[in-house]
Parts: C-alpha cells; sequence; structure tokens
C-alpha cells in the first residue's frame, strides 16, 4: 500500500511539474491548471488518480497541458516537454484507477464487424463528437486527439466561456460536459445522481437584476451558448481540434465552417453496467436514474438550440455503437475514416 501511496504521489509531482514547465515555456501568455500551492495540488492530483470516478476532470486538465504544450514555439523545448506527457498519460492509463481503464466492448457484436474529402487546404481539421453519458465517448474523444496531435476541449471551453462573461466560477462550473454544484460546505456533488435531484435555489430580485445587466437581458444559459458559439468560431479560424458535445456541429454547419460530426452511443444496458463499474457507489437503480435523466437533459437541450433531434442519425457524419468496437476499436475505426479522407 505504501509502495502504491508512493507511486502515485511521484506520478502526481510529475503531472504539476510538467504543468509547471509548460507555463515557465510559455511565460503569462496562458494559466497554469494547477495554479495553487504545490503540496496541496499535488495531493488532489494524488486523490484524482486514486479515484476512478474522478478520472475524467483529470483527462480534461491533462488535455489542457497538452493544448497549452503544442502552442510552444521553440522546438526542442515543445519535443522534450511532449515526451514527458506521453510518458505522463501512459503511466496513467496503466493505473487500475485510470479513466481509460475498462471498456464498453460487447464481444458478440464486435465480432461482427467488418471495417470525402470536404476540407480546403485552408480549413482546419474539427471533429465535434456528441455521445451518449457511459459510453466512452470521452475517452474515445481524448485518446483521438492525442492519436492526431490535436488539441482536445471539454470542460475547459465551457470555464473560458463563463470567464468571458465574468460569471461566478463558484456557483456553477462543468465537468466533462455534465453539471456539477456547490452545496452549502464548497464541495461539488453532481447533478445527475439521484442525491442532486434537488429544486433549484431561489433567486433574489437583486440577483436577477444584477444577471440581467450581465448577460443583457438575456438568460444565463442563453448567453453562454451564444458566448459558446462565438469562441467556437473563433477556434475553427485558428486551430484544429476535437470538442465535445456543446451542439458544436449544428453552430459549426450553420456558420458554414467545414468539421466532421460524431454520434457515440451504446445500448442503454451496457451504459449502465459501465457507470457502475467507474463509480462503485451507485446502485443499479441509482445508475438507470442518472443516465435517463442525463438523456433526456440532451434531448432538451440540443432541441432547444438547434431544433434538431439529439442522436437522430441523419444529423450527423458517422455513428458508433462502441459496444460493438471498444474504446481503442471505436478511436482506430474513426483514424481509417480519417485516412480514406485524406487518399
Amino acid at each position: 500500500m505504501q509502495n502504491s501511496n508512493n507511486s502515485l504521489r511521484k506520478l502526481a509531482e510529475r503531472i504539476y511539474d510538467l504543468d509547471a514547465k509548460v507555463y515557465e515555456s510559455l511565460g503569462s501568455s496562458l494559466g497554469r491548471v494547477f495554479n495553487g500551492d504545490r503540496e496541496r495540488c499535488i495531493n488532489d492530483i494524488v486523490e484524482r488518480l486514486r479515484e476512478r470516478n474522478e478520472g475524467h476532470t483529470l483527462r480534461s486538465e491533462l488535455a489542457l497541458i497538452s493544448n497549452m504544450a503544442r502552442t510552444i514555439r521553440e522546438k526542442p523545448v515543445r519535443s522534450e516537454i511532449m515526451r514527458e506527457y506521453d510518458q505522463i498519460l501512459k503511466a496513467v492509463e496503466e493505473l487500475p484507477t485510470s479513466f481509460a481503464e475498462g471498456d464498453v466492448l460487447d464481444v458478440k457484436r464486435a465480432k461482427l464487424n467488418t471495417l470525402t474529402q470536404r476540407f480546403g487546404e485552408k480549413d482546419h481539421m474539427i471533429i465535434c463528437i456528441g455521445r451518449t453519458y457511459g459510453c466512452g465517448g470521452s475517452e474515445i474523444g481524448f485518446q483521438l486527439a492525442d492519436a492526431l496531435k490535436i488539441n482536445y476541449y471539454d470542460v475547459e471551453i465551457f470555464n473560458e466561456v463563463l470567464r468571458r462573461l465574468e460569471a461566478e466560477k463558484d456557483t456553477v462550473y462543468d465537468k466533462g460536459g455534465y453539471p456539477y454544484i456547490h452545496d452549502e460546505e464548497n464541495r461539488a456533488r453532481y447533478v445527475g445522481t439521484s442525491q442532486a435531484f434537488t429544486k433549484a435555489q431561489k433567486v433574489t430580485l437583486a440577483q436577477r437584476l444584477e444577471e440581467f445587466n450581465r448577460y443583457h437581458g438575456l438568460p444565463k444559459k442563453d448567453a453562454v451558448f451564444f458566448n459558446q458559439s462565438k469562441l467556437l468560431c473563433d477556434m475553427a479560424k485558428e486551430e484544429d481540434f476535437i470538442i465535445m458535445g456543446r451542439c458544436a456541429d449544428v453552430i459549426l454547419a450553420n456558420n458554414n465552417i467545414p468539421h466532421i460530426s460524431i454520434f457515440i452511443t451504446a445500448p442503454f444496458e451496457r451504459r449502465v453496467q459501465r457507470v457502475m463499474e467507474v463509480n462503485k457507489n451507485l446502485t443499479e437503480k441509482q445508475a438507470r436514474r442518472m443516465l435517463h435523466a442525463l438523456d433526456r437533459k440532451h434531448v432538451d437541450y440540443y432541441k432547444f438550440y438547434t431544433g434538431l433531434e439529439w442522436g437522430k442519425a441523419s444529423n450527423y457524419d458517422l455513428l458508433i455503437n462502441s459496444s460493438s468496437y471498444g474504446i481503442n476499436g471505436s478511436v482506430d475505426l474513426i483514424l481509417r475514416m480519417l485516412k480514406k479522407k485524406e487518399e
């Protein structure tokens, strides 16, 4: 047990030091991912390495570090940092609690498998991935971005929108595309779990007026969406990237920006099983309730802002049943499709 704790701490120290080195190499143009006290940050990273259900936050933090590292101008420095990043990522993925551990593969379906270029010279490769919770979609997106050596955006893009709006980040923030709120002890809890199906807190008249002024008369969720849309379009002019959810496929289509849209899902029963594997504290009843609630939220949100049906085949370039291929197999399938487009 002691050796395990020591190993996790050494790995956490490497992650913290890598973040510091990226920041030092870039100067003050971009902020650090872990910007608090060293000891506190390292202890926090250790906890995320130890708990599998915290894997999605660590994945987003590692993605943000690699995104920033790719902007380092000095090639030798960038290469050295990316080598260290690759080694750290491999070490994280080999942990029994890793976000990469545990697949959604259905072996029987996998045995049945057999396996148009539209980008101009000045267009960036942008891949929009929609996914149902529990299908491994976030892991697929993260691994795909790493394989293509392009940026991956999930939680950090939401935080960037909130920063632009100067919203209170201690009130609401994003975790892997699914909402969390803070309780009275300032500890985050998942809105989708059974203990968090609570009524929204009452908003005072003064708070309503403050939000009205801040968001120019728009409801907060609308202001976030429109600013997010502008941010996505700006990013599309500058870089290649993978974006998870957030109606990005429709936003880019409405702005005539070339992209590939992918929807990833898996049978409901397999998703329930995987959610319970990742979060040992959930009962089957709680897992089912959570997935039903999240699916409804996604359907409603996508319909409200796009007028389209979330997950409908005709709205995407490619639909993948991740239980047929597994996480690694799904990444390979997409890579083969991209390679085919380039030929």
